[in-house]
């Protein structure tokens, strides 16, 4: 039975808390010394939570009850009334309900619980820098394209291009949340299509010449870092893995004596699991390794810690380290490196996608991670045998598909 405001007024103090409840979930809390407070309880993503909405009598009754269906209104829309309450006391101003800045956080409290943490602090970041301080205030439904032009080319006349381009796309799903939630009739940003230059990205520099590559590779050999690094730099050119995926490698997920290593879904880019089919010259790398590291966690722990992975930068700062320059080598160039030459000699496209864990479009979006398996086991070891031989000294090694059907 709802509270009256008759009631709420003359509730008294007990030896223990009370709960005078109005409905909804939400009661007036009367403490033992006398104070009130307005409290709502809720669920949200299966737990039961609390939120304060108020101190009686400075939140009379009927400002409690807009409260309560102010949050139960952010409830509905998929996000949790105590985060965005935090973060619109972290906006540090008075802000409308309806506020760019108040929708967008209530969008990060919804989708960024499938985020990593760092693409949540990125986002964060962008927002708080870039938007917020020109737009924050602003009613989300009365913002304009030419308004949020202005905001983007403030960050373009930096020389932030890119960040204007992810800026803008930032904004654009922002300005969705609102429409699907009733606080705005359109996505200005999708009338700015046009309006920035667009970004090249720059190609992370490769070795794709032969001649070159065996010397990268005898480089390579040659190595003075320490045992485990060595290792991994070896291994790296066999795998086209990204270098954080590289890193990370677990004994858990490899199996030496079927020469296949299986990476969980969740450790990868595109967010499937991934087969990589082992050469018998990665095989042998890892059988060295294991030696040392195999009782641990890690293939390639931290010098600093066996508990932890070896940074991701690992093996950038060892070919930095052998004299490699930043527009000669990568260490994410030797996924380029084998997708150029793999492509060149004939390979089939799609088997070479697949081994690089680029995610499929069209009919083929659905991720089959033993697709084309077959073919990349007999892929990658012809790889392995190639880079062997360059190393070897070899101008010209042939590498055709034909020759491994």
């Amino acid at each position: 039975m709802a509270l009256t405001a008759l009631e709420a007024s003359k509730a008294r103090a007990t030896d223990k808390p009370q709960k005078l409840a109005d409905g909804g979930g939400m009661y007036l809390l009367v403490q033992p010394n006398g104070a009130k407070y307005w409290r709502l309880d809720y669920r949200f993503a299966g737990k039961r939570k609390t939120l304060a909405v108020g101190v009686y009598p400075d939140v009379s009754l009927s400002d409690a009850r807009e409260r309560r269906e102010a949050a139960r209104k952010v409830l509905a829309n998929g996000a949790d009334p105590g985060s965005v309450k935090k973060a619109q006391k972290a906006a540090g101003v008075a802000l409308a309900e309806n506020s760019f800045e108040i929708v967008a956080r209530e969008w990060l409290s919804k989708f960024s619980k499938n985020w990593k943490e760092s693409h949540t602090q990125t986002i964060t970041v962008r927002l708080v820098n870039d938007v917020f301080p020109w737009l924050g205030a602003r009613p989300i439904g009365e913002i304009t394209a030419p308004e949020l032009l202005t905001v983007l080319r403030r960050i373009e006349s930096r020389g932030a291009l890119d960040s204007a381009h992810r800026v803008s796309a930032i904004c654009g799903q922002v300005f969705r949340y609102a429409i699907a939630t009733g606080r705005a009739q359109r996505d200005p940003s999708a009338d700015l299509k046009g309006s920035l230059p667009p970004h090249k990205g720059k190609r992370l520099a490769a070795i794709t010449e032969p001649v070159q590559i065996g010397k990268l590779m005898r480089d390579i050999d040659g190595y003075s870092g320490t045992f485990i690094v060595r290792c991994a730099f070896k291994l790296s050119p066999m795998v086209f893995l990204r270098p954080i995926e590289l890193s990370r490698a677990e004994w858990a997920e490899i199996d030496l004596d079927k020469a296949e290593w299986r990476i969980p879904a969740d450790k990868m880019k595109m967010k499937a699991l991934h087969i990589i089919p082992l050469s018998t010259q990665a095989v042998a790398i890892l059988r060295e390794v294991h030696a040392l590291t195999g009782t641990g966690k890690y293939v390639f722990p931290s010098v600093s810690s066996s508990t932890k992975p070896m940074a991701k930068n690992t093996i950038l700062a060892a070919l930095r380290s052998m004299g490699y320059t930043s527009t000669e080598m990568t260490a994410h160039g030797f996924r380029h490196m084998a997708s150029t030459l793999l492509n060149e000699q004939g390979f089939n496209a799609d088997a070479i996608e697949r081994q690089l864990a680029h995610k499929a479009s069209g009919v083929r979006a659905t991720y089959n991670a033993a697709e084309y398996l077959p073919e990349r086991r007999r892929m990658m070891q012809h790889w392995a045998d190639y880079l062997e031989g360059l190393k070897a000294g070899a101008d010209i090694i042939p590498l055709r598909a034909n020759s491994v059907a």
